[in-house]
């Protein structure tokens, strides 16, 4: 028996000296962890500090757009705020990855569907939430001037049901 304890002994001794030496000699793995979270700022914004933009060319003219975190336009998480005027709309449309939103201030209005029908929409005041499947197809519009916050995983595209309704395939002003 007690040959048995010595040898079992040494196998879990062995396998720890094994373990460790394998961690010591592939620091990739620790490095990875440190690099995402290097990767992470610590951020504070008032309304008054963000920066605003015009919104991207594939959303229609007259929103504007502030990056809090991230970069929509690559992998990876991102934050941002879209500022809209009373009457905006967005035609149908889908994303190809998840879509979340928050409402901060105005009316936020969100139909699912392929075509634009404010009938089918549900009206989203301040403090509302939602989130859009990856390839929903959904439409949106506001009254009031209206700010929502979006977040997700990037690279956040927008692709429309109908490409007549695409910004991108109309000269901009």
């Amino acid at each position: 028996m007690k040959k048995f304890v010595l040898l079992f002994s040494v196998i879990i001794a062995a396998a720890a000296f094994l373990v460790a030496a394998e961690q010591k000699e592939n620091p990739k793995a620790a490095g990875k962890a440190s690099k995402a979270t290097a990767t992470v700022e610590h951020k504070i914004f008032a309304p008054a500090d963000l920066t605003w933009g015009d919104a991207p060319p594939g959303l229609p003219v007259g929103a504007k757009m502030a990056v809090l975190a991230g970069d929509p336009g690559k992998k990876g998480p991102f934050t941002v705020r879209l500022k809209a005027p009373d009457g905006y709309k967005v035609a149908a449309h889908m994303h190809p990855t998840v879509e979340n939103i928050t409402v901060i201030s105005g009316t936020f209005h969100l139909g699912t569907g392929d075509k634009f029908d404010e009938a089918a929409g549900h009206e989203m005041t301040a403090g509302s939430f939602a989130v859009m499947p990856a390839g929903m197809k959904h439409f949106a519009w506001t009254t009031g001037e209206t700010v929502m916050q979006i977040h997700g995983f990037g690279p956040f595209q927008i692709v429309y049901v109908n490409p007549v309704d695409d910004p991108r395939n109309t000269k901009r002003q």
